[in-house]
This record gives structure tokens, C-alpha cells and sequence, in this order.
């Protein structure tokens, strides 16, 4: 197998609305207490999902609607220049996780599909 999936993300305007609504569609319970880049959510709304494939469930007001996959690579930036060399578009360039040590970043491929990129470094910033 080639590279893994190892996040994914439900994002919407009503993050509470949505934890609550895969809460009882799946049995899923989740930890808001991690911090999360403000691209991606507002403060205290993202909660991570307990259990499983590591993923989570946030956003807030002015946040769009969408549910991605994260890819785990060796280099997003590397990953994110061969996406655009293969006919993909950056959507955003590589930021680290606050706290974390985990660098992401987004593309979307020649359909419009917007997939994420992750990367696990080996020091802390």
C-alpha cells in the first residue's frame, strides 16, 4: 500500500449541531479539549473523535461545509508540489499544529475534490 490515511474532518457553520448529529448516527463521543489551527476551527469547537481512525468534527460560523481525508506523507511540501505537477492546486501551504508536531496542508486534485496532507515532524516549535 502506498501512503495511509490517518486523519479526517467534518467541518460546518454548527460544529455542536454536527458532533451531535455523528454522535448518535455512530456512537461517536469526542474531545474538545485540543487545540486545533484557527483555519480549521474556532477555539473549543473541534472535537477530536474517540476511538478508531483519528478524525474530528468542527468549524463554526464562516467556516464552508466539507468532509476530507488527510494523507500521511514525509513532506506536505514535497506531496503538495507533485500534487500541482500532476494537474492539482494548492489550496494552502503547509502549517504546523499549534502545540503539535504535525504539519498539514490542503490541495485539490484536477476535479475540484479537496484532499488534506500530513506530516509528522520530529521536533516540537
Amino acid at each position: 500500500m502506498g501512503q495511509p490515511v490517518v486523519h479526517f474532518e467534518i467541518i460546518g457553520s454548527d460544529p455542536r449541531g454536527l458532533r451531535d448529529y455523528y454522535g448518535r448516527l455512530f456512537g461517536w463521543t469526542f474531545d474538545t479539549s485540543g487545540p486545533v489551527a484557527p483555519s480549521v476551527s474556532d477555539e473549543g469547537e473541534y472535537g477530536f473523535v474517540d476511538g478508531g481512525l483519528p478524525g474530528g468534527v468542527g468549524g463554526g460560523r464562516g467556516y464552508q461545509p466539507r468532509a476530507l481525508f488527510y494523507v500521511g506523507v514525509p513532506d506536505v511540501e514535497a506531496a503538495l508540489e507533485e500534487a500541482e505537477r500532476l494537474g492539482g492546486t494548492r489550496a494552502s501551504d503547509p502549517q504546523r499544529a499549534p502545540g503539535g508536531m504535525l504539519t498539514v496542508a490542503h490541495f485539490e486534485d484536477p476535479e475540484g475534490n479537496l484532499i488534506g496532507l500530513a506530516a509528522v515532524t520530529r521536533t516540537a516549535s
